[in-house]
């Protein structure tokens, strides 16, 4: 049986950063924010966010995903009806991609909200990927060119470190690349894996 390894971390942590190395030293990893994204691009999830949302986030028929975020990263409801839309979509999504890799002993789940969204309980192992507040905010800054104030309000609708990490079995500190292998590597060897790539 395939173990799960939820992967989480607040915004600006460097998730990315430690799902690459998982990926390069040969363990699968499904990246849920990524997943949601094509996921939004069906049919089906699209139809879903018109009748909820209206066709004020769309332009010619297609989806404005900025129009969207704004609507929802200032509404706690409009975020919910969303993550109700897409959620399912992805978990059902998920399902089909894990039985592509049933053979392997361990996949990386890789998500934002592992814990707010529950999906932690599926996972038989949890890692947790902190940094501190203004190393966070810094990446941010300058991977969305966004302002500090847009991120603070971002970090305030997820859960803080010290929730996330008193429910997970591992924690890495971002903060120096060679000592996140290192963790990583330790990580491995717990689960029987033993090598990464440099």
């Amino acid at each position: 049986m395939t173990k799960i390894i939820g992967l989480t971390g607040g915004i600006g942590s460097g998730k990315t950063t430690v799902a690459q190395l998982f990926s390069s030293s040969g363990v699968p990893v499904y990246i849920t924010d990524l997943e949601a994204r094509n996921l939004m691009q069906s049919d089906d999830v699209l139809d879903q966010i018109k009748k909820v949302f209206g066709t004020a986030v769309f332009e010619k028929g297609v989806l404005i995903r900025e129009k969207l975020s704004e609507i929802v990263f200032n509404d706690a409801n409009k975020l919910a009806q969303l993550n109700g839309i897409v959620h399912p979509a992805v978990k059902m999504h998920f399902k089909q991609w894990l039985l592509v890799h049933k053979k392997d002993p361990f996949i990386i789940y890789e998500s934002a909200i592992l814990f707010e969204s529950g999906s932690y309980k599926e996972c038989d192992f949890v890692i947790n990927v902190v940094a501190p507040l203004e190393i966070r905010i810094q990446r941010v800054i300058e991977r969305d060119k966004t302002t500090r104030e847009k991120v603070l309000e971002r970090i305030k609708n997820q859960w803080n470190d010290e929730q996330k990490s008193s429910k997970s079995d591992f924690i890495i500190e971002n903060v120096s690349i060679e000592d996140v292998k290192l963790d990583i590597v330790k990580i491995l060897n717990f689960l029987g894996i033993n090598q990464i790539k440099s």
